[in-house]
């Protein structure tokens, strides 16, 4: 074990201290993260951090009751000691845990390392490059960061998996000032690569994403509040999927009635053309999955078929309780944290509209292209998304600029109101993670443009 000085007869002793007590189920989660980033700002890099996560948390499952300890000290007393207060928290009817362990590998050791000078290059290279698109450019931000993740997870059923995780990201703010006034805007991607990620076409694309979309706000305006349609843009505007609806698909919510789509499964939920799945299985994706942190495969879940709810998001303790599969969506932010259901690419098919045409289908209406910040209340499906950029439509066509606008609506309303869905899907890369819990995971979201016939714009 690279990372982990374990042997595997210590593994099997923790996970039968660990159902000591009678626990149905266990699991041993460790972990090996190293985090490097490197900040540039007013033309100096400024700042680099580097760190490690290190440690290992087991879990037991019993009925409904899940007990859970963590330890950053991998000695076997240590472990054991931690697998005994995990089985104390989780008491059941005593079952004997299957051996030998089967060994599934997915590591991939070749990843290479993001090095700190050709990291400060490429920073230095981001903010000329920056400067040199617009005049109006008086103030760049931009940071690199690295997070390689090594994964090895052995659990009761005699599953034994290691995997390694390698994500980096990049991000760029940008300040403008023109005619007195000062704008600021900013860009992110983040994959599932290494430094091969740090591209010239990449580079150069957020930094254009970044300039261009604080130049638009110096044209851009604030329009008078009202209930009007919505146009959504291809891409971005996916958190309107994530935040408003699959938030609500998740299976622990479900699983206390906390949800308006509980007790809905089979039931039509929108429209015929409408078809929504959670992905573990897009390559580079920050929410690509070998395995989930439970030891799930990774896999496409269709949560809504043509209009008709098909799957929550599962784990293995909300499968369990329905009666069905897991969807490999068992995540956690570190060992330190026990899995919940979480989503991974959340995105709508396409439809067989083109843009155009859903435009021009509007008298008068917004177009909102990117989003800053949403948020929603799970149990009555309203949310509040920020837009930062957008454009009034009218008479089919898009004219003013607009900008620093709330959109207000409920998820399962909006849902059931889109009545166009275009032939555009996009998936979102920029770098976004979502709280749940108190934990925090790396996702994404897309969305093909799509027409709300209203929300409300204020």
């Amino acid at each position: 074990m690279y990372h982990f000085p374990i042997t595997r007869e210590t593994l099997t002793d923790v996970l039968s201290t660990a159902l000591s007590r009678g626990g149905e189920y266990s699991d041993i989660f460790l972990e090996h993260t190293e985090v490097f980033s490197v900040v540039l700002q007013d033309g100096l890099v400024s700042q680099s951090q580097q760190a490690v996560i290190y440690g290992a948390g087991i879990r037991v499952v019993s009925g409904s009751q899940t007990g859970y300890a963590y330890t950053m000290d991998l000695s076997p007393c240590t472990m054991l000691n931690a697998a005994r207060f995990a089985a104390k928290i989780s008491e059941g009817s005593k079952i004997s845990p299957p051996f030998p362990l089967i060994t599934k590998n997915y590591c991939d050791t070749s990843t290479q390392i993001l090095e700190s000078k050709a990291t400060c290059q490429h920073l230095i290279y981001i903010d000329q490059l920056a400067r040199s698109m617009d005049s109006r450019v008086i103030r760049v931000k931009a940071s690199i960061s690295q997070r390689i993740q090594d994964v090895e997870l052995v659990n009761s059923l005699g599953e034994y998996m290691k995997d390694q995780r390698s994500r980096i990201s990049l991000m760029i703010s940008v300040v403008m000032q023109h005619d007195g006034q000062t704008q600021m805007n900013y860009a992110t991607r983040m994959f599932q690569m290494g430094i091969e990620f740090l591209s010239e076409k990449c580079i150069r694309e957020v930094v254009e994403e970044a300039v261009s979309r604080t130049a638009f706000l110096f044209k851009a305006k604030q329009i008078e509040g009202e209930e009007m349609p919505v146009v959504m843009a291809a891409g971005a505007s996916g958190i309107l999927m994530h935040e408003a609806i699959g938030h609500s698909f998740e299976a622990d919510f479900n699983r206390t009635g906390e949800s308006v789509f509980a007790g809905k499964i089979g039931q039509m939920i929108c429209d015929p053309s409408i078809s929504i799945i959670d992905d573990g299985t897009l390559p580079h994706d920050v929410g690509f999955l070998h395995f989930d942190d439970e030891g799930v495969p990774g896999e496409k879940t269709i949560l809504v078929d043509h209009g008709r709810l098909n799957s929550y998001i599962h784990d293995r303790i909300t499968a369990k309780f329905f009666g069905v599969r897991p969807t490999g969506n068992g995540r956690r932010e570190s060992f330190r944290y026990p899995p919940q259901p979480r989503m991974r690419s959340t995105y709508m098919m396409e439809g067989d509209a083109s843009e155009e045409d859903i435009i021009h289908s509007v008298k008068r209406g917004i177009y909102a292209k990117t989003f800053t910040n949403g948020q929603v209340q799970i149990g009555a499906g309203d949310f509040t998304f920020f837009m930062k950029q957008g454009y009034l439509i009218e008479d089919g066509h898009l004219t003013q600029p607009i900008r620093d606008m709330n959109i207000i609506g409920n998820g399962p309303r909006a849902l059931y109101d889109i009545s166009m869905v275009g032939n555009n899907l996009m998936i979102d890369h920029s770098a976004s993670t979502c709280g749940k819990g108190g934990q925090n995971v790396p996702v994404s979201q897309g969305l093909p443009t799509v027409l709300v016939k209203k929300l409300v714009v204020g």
